[in-house]
């Protein structure tokens, strides 16, 4: 913040400006993921730092609760598979995480919220990303009355071939 020094005309003061302090927490990682979380509207608790380090840290993921507890628990974080179904859930209505649905049953979070599709690798349940310009689709369904098309998920699925 500038100085002010008064001159002894006193119509205007003269700022001098004092080399900026930068902020002690600038660059932390879990500094930034605290502020990332209040951004988004959520409280940073301790399950959900932890997790949200988890998810966030290392790039663009797709991951399901289940992978995401065995993470967690492998990394010593006290926590229930509940508690990360809820905040995985949560984080998705914040806008931080994508979910996206294979066969009904298997549900994946995607770190990589950009307008994008999937495939989906079936030996393995693997989802490798699609950039949004390969996919082409020509049409589309009117919606039904009084609603409107929120999103488009394409996920192509592969297997070796025979």
């Amino acid at each position: 913040m500038p100085r002010m020094v008064m001159t002894t005309d006193t119509s205007l003061p003269i700022a001098r400006a004092k080399p900026a302090v930068s902020d002690a927490m600038s660059g932390c990682p879990v500094h930034e993921l605290r502020a990332k979380l209040r951004r988004s509207g959520l409280r940073p608790t301790r399950q959900r730092v932890a997790l949200g380090w988890l998810l966030f840290a290392k790039g663009d993921r797709h991951m399901t609760a289940e992978k995401l507890y065995e993470e967690a628990t492998g990394s010593r974080v006290t926590i229930s598979l509940a508690t990360v179904y809820n905040t995985l859930h949560q984080f998705t209505q914040a806008g931080l995480l994508r979910e996206i649905a294979v066969d009904g049953a298997k549900t994946y979070f995607d770190t990589n919220t950009s307008k994008h599709h999937h495939f989906l690798i079936e030996e393995t349940n693997q989802l490798v990303d699609i950039p949004d310009n390969l996919v082409g689709i020509l049409k589309l369904p009117d919606p039904l009355e009084g609603m409107e098309i929120s999103s488009v998920d394409v996920v192509v699925r592969l297997r070796k071939k025979a």
